[in-house]
């Protein structure tokens, strides 16, 4: 068993990821009728240039784009698409599509959404380029905070309950508002948090803040978003800083069903670079939550696209198990397609460097790819790390290779049920932890991209 408890934070972090290597390929997927207009046909040329990518255009449905994709197999596939475009049912397309470049049940590509409120908006999602390192969090719901450099949430459920850490400090329980509205416009505002978590009921047109008492509202309107407290008082968001936003349990927060959606005043009026959402009210949460079991959870491990997909491939890997229930079953298959990803896909958030629960390592050596586990906290490592929400815990591990291959045989490890596929490998997660086993799964593979 490796050892690396002596190795530098920021070593770790970038020893663990199996991210995506720059180059590897990049598709952009864009309408016949959106490349034609100037301003959007600016959109798909900026992107081209910024990623040296391949452009594919289609002439009706976004269907249609799946033997150039099949032709290409991008690493990164981006959809640029108008709002009128963007709806839940072209999320529910792209999924499918981006299923069904190879013969296995996993999403080939990893893909975003580019939109905006208009043009301007997404061409300046498209120019943007400089990496995110998330250090500061601000949450409208309860996180793990001892994953993070700093930051606050305040609780959906419990009134006046808020919860804070400083940096190099640890979680404290404070006191906060009866109207919460004010003070998470504030950490949009000044405490310019890098990503902001919600959860609760919300519509296309507005966040509930209060779950289970009566709070404030954010609301949206033409491309502005914008706080409404308790005696409905405006309250206006100037929020320029690049950040990325989790509406893991807001029903309908990534549908854009018109100018006045949620999804683009946050992207337009809130500096927001990458979102996901449900395009369909939520029930059973695996898709949103589990999120933030990789991205905030496994901090400096994924960056945000990486996560989304990690989850998604947990999701369909569960799915396919014969033992998972018929009512679990129901409920995969419900957010298997629902949930957006917007944004540039190979656009770098990812969380500052901080706890680990288990080491992580995918190495190659002598014609073979070993993947290795090291828990880090005894019995514990493989526990959940926090419970808050739906369908949480239990994640399987995930690395994602760089590069594509094919041939595939596993040589050690088998009992440990691994899923090797083109470019990723997954371990479901063991119910206990022996932290005296070797925890490894070694494969031979030949490369192809």
């Amino acid at each position: 068993m490796f050892h690396l408890r002596s190795l530098p934070a920021v070593f770790l972090s970038l020893f663990f990821l199996g991210s995506a290597v720059a180059g590897d390929g990049y598709t952009v997927v864009v309408s016949k009728q959106t490349n034609a207009v100037a301003d959007w046909g600016r959109v798909v040329k900026t992107l081209v240039a910024k990623h040296d990518a391949e452009l594919l255009v289609f002439d009706g449905a976004v269907s249609e784009s799946i033997d150039g994709l099949r032709k290409r197999f991008p690493r990164y596939t981006c959809f640029v698409a108008t709002p009128k475009e963007a709806t839940g049912a072209f999320v529910a397309e792209v999924h499918r599509l981006t299923r069904k470049l190879d013969e296995d049940p996993y999403t080939d590509t990893l893909w975003g959404i580019l939109t905006g409120y208009d043009a301007k908006n997404a061409l300046a999602i498209a120019q943007h380029q400089t990496p995110l390192t998330v250090r500061k969090v601000a949450s409208g719901t309860e996180l793990a905070l001892e994953c993070c450099v700093e930051g606050l949430w305040y609780d959906e459920l419990v009134k006046n309950k808020m919860v804070r850490k400083k940096p190099g400090g640890v979680a404290e329980q404070l006191r906060g508002p009866d109207d919460t509205t004010e003070v998470l416009v504030d950490t949009l505002n000044r405490y310019k948090t890098d990503l902001f978590v919600t959860s609760g009921h919300a519509t296309e047109r507005d966040w509930m803040i209060g779950f289970r008492y009566r709070n404030g509202f954010f609301k949206s309107q033409g491309g502005q978003i914008f706080g409404e407290d308790t005696s409905k008082r405006r309250i206006e968001i100037d929020s320029p800083n690049p950040k990325v936003y989790l509406p893991i349990g807001n029903c309908l927060m990534g549908n854009i069903n018109g100018p006045d959606a949620m999804a683009l005043a946050w992207m337009n009026d809130a500096g927001v670079k990458q979102m996901l959402g449900y395009t369909k009210p939520t029930w059973f949460g695996y898709g949103g939550w589990g999120v933030l079991d990789y991205f905030i959870e496994q901090p400096g491990r994924y960056t945000l696209t990486e996560a989304f997909f990690a989850n998604h491939h947990a999701l369909v890997q569960r799915l396919g198990v014969p033992t998972t229930s018929k009512g679990d079953k129901r409920g995969l298959a419900f957010d298997r397609d629902v949930v957006a990803f917007y944004g540039d896909p190979a656009w770098s958030a990812r969380m500052a460097p901080g706890k680990l629960a288990y080491g992580q390592k995918l190495s190659f050596a002598d014609g073979a790819y070993t993947f290795e586990l090291e828990p880090l906290q005894g019995e514990k490592s493989f526990a959940t790390v926090n419970s808050n929400g739906s369908q949480r815990g239990g994640r399987p591990f995930v690395a994602f290779l760089g590069h594509r291959v094919k041939d595939i045989e596993v040589l050690e490890g088998k009992e440990l049920r691994p899923v090797v596929a083109d470019d990723f490998i997954l371990v479901p997660r063991p119910v206990k932890c022996d932290p005296e086993r070797d925890y490894r799964v070694v494969f031979r593979a030949t490369r192809i991209q």
